[in-house]
């Protein structure tokens, strides 16, 4: 996934966006490029977004 193609907002949920980082890490083996890094990044402010949804939908 490059940068470019997440969109702001997504839909995705918490659960999918921390598969997608262990399938990232797994890929890597380990150790991430500049690349995998800008990526990872990415995942994880996606993932901290989604969690903040998904506590606000709880309360």
């Amino acid at each position: 996934m490059s940068p470019d193609s997440m969109s702001p907002g997504s839909a995705r949920s918490a659960d999918d966006v921390n598969e997608r980082i262990r399938a990232l890490w797994t890929r890597a083996g380990g150790s991430l490029s500049a690349q995998e890094r800008a990526e990872y990044e990415l995942l994880v402010v996606e993932w901290a977004a989604a969690m903040r949804c998904e506590v606000i939908e709880a309360a």
